[in-house]
């Protein structure tokens, strides 16, 4: 299996089969309303972290009674107006969210130091089959497919492979991609053997989208597997994650999911190599402080876990919300419901932080990272209607508005900034329209204490960079993370820089979140498009035109803060620089020259890039390899009808196709079967044939053997007759 060979071009399809016989489990779906106690799972008595979650939200309420205290003192200068009171509101909501975040960073902090650098056992041979699933959605083939065949490989090596099958689960809806990923497929399986238990299923309709992806394998070969291993299309894990992950589900029959902690690798891009080195560097302080407290109420996040398959479908049935996009419909953050769903039915939820070898990608570009934002904007959004929801564990609602108030914090961010501006703009300029109860010759000015409003954001400047410097400060203990990340100098230039340009980032990412959190309000549903995963270059233009407005305002608020106040120009600095920036900040957030420049440095390294992991090395030269054959980019239609056996194997796997009812006509059919027969040859039916119409022709028996038939080349009497 050292590389890919020329048996891929033409491998022999006889007796390769697509999936293995059905073996169906039943997934009803579950009700948010009530909770049926029959069926649900008696755990064993596990008394729950109480010391941690005492430090974590006792802590978190301390500080924040005190940040509030100082707010108040700040304020309390002269009569506190109507504006004053949103000030302190809002202040203290803000405040409340990033106190917990550094209470929990707290813990998370002190057991890495302590505990934290155990080692999860990977040598017992698991006893039951678990599935490992990958869904896909218009992804290029030869990476998913070199990505899943190292994860093979690598769990062939510990001498448990006989304890895995393999599915690909795709979602795609791009018919050329499609062929490129049946190819690819029939291709894995000739180069790994005929012993090798990798399969491939495509929906023609992606209902629920991943979570009915998920849904659709349960329930059709769910019965087969005690687990299943979730991946997501940018996942990796070694061998040793993916048995280690199995040996705990198995040692513990109260577990229904259990989370790893994926770490972030082969970003090349300045913006991408930002948040690979922060998730590497600051991640494993707060993912270990969110597993302490959680327990086992813990959170799911869709992919790098495992399953207890029946638990999952006795009990993870999704309902669909009532009413319409985008509060309502599918559930889109289904792996928040999902882990809520299985502790309610008594199954536990946690996290193993320090397991190690999981791994994932991120996106490219802040424009990239905007687009992926949107969608869990949505999804996290949706979690209001099921926070009521019967029979949730307190955990797991904190977990729901952990998330729910991850988008609402860059509203209620830039209304504080808003309303202190307007404070000062009416100190300064606007004559008051208030005076107090009590009579008095002049009216009420609003006035602060200049001194603790200085104290007070310092404050909240050290609460909120506090975590990330904990990360550090376990990074240079570790003698391995120091050393890949270059060394304890370098680790400090790294972070410095990551703050510096997160700083940058934040007030362009909190006017998207706000706008995406307006969309949502105001009812407008996003899409599901696929994530690009390499090159982060975006043309100028569409930067221009996505960020002429933050650039606008950030001028605007420059001139603003000059003519009321140089000092609170001073003051929002790191903000009116980020939004007057925002088109270069954006543009260089996808440049590899940039992030390339970065590595050649030495900053914003982490271990995984100075010494790549195998399994790492080998999925990119896998997919390297199988991107030069070439077929990723190849027309579907003229790869159908060139290739006989692919052509033969493609049309026996189609599901059947249902009867026709008289008098109901499929416009894409008809118009797909004309254009056939009206085309001369083939490349004239593949310039002809729209997207949803060529979907149809490779859907459909009767018209792949009409294309089938079409010449390769037109003759010159068919021209002349036409």
């Amino acid at each position: 299996m050292d590389s890919v060979t020329d048996q891929a071009a033409q491998p022999n399809l006889e007796g390769v089969a697509p999936t293995p016989p059905e073996n169906p489990l039943a997934m009803p779906t579950q009700s948010l309303a009530r909770l049926d106690a029959t069926g649900l799972h008696a755990p064993a008595r596990r008394a729950p972290p109480w010391l941690s979650r005492l430090i974590v939200f006792g802590g978190g309420l301390a500080l924040t009674i005190y940040g509030a205290n100082e707010m108040y003192g700040v304020v309390n200068v002269g009569p506190i107006t109507t504006l004053k009171w949103a000030l302190l509101i809002l202040f203290v909501t803000n405040f409340s969210w990033i106190a917990l975040a550094f209470t929990s960073a707290i813990i998370g902090f002190a057991w890495l130091l302590t505990r934290g650098r155990r080692k999860i056992d990977s040598s017992i041979a698991p006893r039951e089959r678990t599935a490992v699933v990958m869904p896909i959605y218009n992804e290029a083939p030869a990476r998913v497919f070199g990505a899943l065949q190292a994860i093979y490989e690598d769990v062939e090596a510990t001498g448990a492979g006989a304890a895995f099958d393999w599915f690909f689960l795709s979602d795609t809806t791009n018919p050329d991609i499609w062929i490129a990923e049946e190819r690819a497929f029939l291709a894995m399986r000739a180069r790994l053997g005929s012993g090798a238990r990798v399969y491939y299923r495509r929906r023609a309709k992606n209902t629920s989208r991943k979570a009915g992806n998920i849904a659709d394998f349960v329930t059709r070969w769910g019965g087969a597997y005690a687990h299943m291993v979730v991946l997501d299309a940018d996942s990796l894990m070694t061998g040793h994650a993916i048995v280690a992950l199995t040996n705990a589900m198995e040692a513990d029959p109260d577990a229904g999911i259990i989370q790893s902690l994926p770490l972030i690798i082969n970003r090349n891009t300045m913006f991408a190599r930002v948040q690979q080195f922060a998730a590497r560097i600051h991640g494993p302080v707060i993912a270990s402080g969110l597993a302490l407290w959680s327990g086992r109420d813990g959170n799911y996040w869709g992919h790098n876990a495992i399953i207890r398959t029946r638990a999952f479908a006795d009990h993870c049935g999704l309902p669909d919300l009532r009413g319409r996009p985008p509060f309502g419909g599918h559930i889109l953050s289904h792996d928040f419901v999902e882990a809520a769903m299985m502790r309610r039915a008594g199954y536990t939820v946690y996290m193993l932080p320090t397991l190690g070898g999981s791994f994932e990608e991120s996106p490219p570009s802040l424009i990239d990272l905007a687009a992926r934002d949107r969608r869990w904007c949505q999804g996290n959004l949706q979690h209001i209607r099921i926070l009521p929801a019967k029979g949730l564990k307190l955990a797991t609602r904190q977990h729901f508005a952990t998330g729910i108030m991850g988008y609402l914090a860059s509203p209620f961010w830039m209304a504080q900034l808003i309303v202190g501006i307007v404070l000062v703009l009416q100190s300064a300029y606007i004559r008051p329209e208030y005076f107090t109860d009590e009579f008095r010759l002049f009216p009420a000015w609003p006035r602060f204490d200049a001194e603790r409003a200085l104290e007070l954001f310092g404050l909240t400047m050290a609460v909120l960079l506090a975590p990330k410097f904990m990360g550090l400060v376990v990074a240079i203990l570790d003698g391995p993370t120091r050393r890949g990340s270059g060394g304890a100098t370098r680790l400090l230039a790294s972070t410095l820089l990551e703050i510096v340009m997160s700083s940058l980032y934040a007030p362009i990412m909190m006017l998207i979140q706000t706008g995406s959190v307006m969309q949502i309000v105001f009812g407008r549903d996003t899409g599901w498009n696929p994530q690009r995963r390499d090159d982060g270059s975006i043309p100028l233009k569409d930067i221009i035109r996505r960020h002429r407005s933050h650039t606008a305002l950030g001028v605007i608020t420059l001139i603003a803060g000059l003519i009321i106040a140089p000092s609170l120009a001073a003051w929002m600095s790191p903000t009116i620089a980020g939004l007057i920036f925002s088109i270069p900040l954006s543009a260089w957030s996808g440049m590899l020259s940039i992030g390339l420049l970065l590595k050649k440095w030495g900053l914003l390294l982490t271990p995984e890039e100075t010494s790549p992991p195998p399994i790492a090395t080998r999925a990119n030269a896998l997919g390297a390899q199988l991107a030069s054959d070439g077929e990723d980019a190849d027309d579907a239609l003229l790869a159908i009808h060139d290739h006989p056996e692919l052509r033969a194997w493609h049309a026996d796997h189609l599901p059947a196709a249902k009867p026709r009812v008289r008098g109901l006509i499929d416009p894409d059919r008809a118009v797909a079967e004309a254009k056939l027969m009206d085309a001369r040859d083939v490349a004239e039916a593949a310039r002809w044939l729209k997207p949803r119409e060529r979907l149809v022709v490779l859907q459909d028996r009767a018209l792949i053997e009409m294309l089938a038939h079409l010449p390769s080349h037109a003759t010159a009497e068919g021209e002349g007759a036409r």
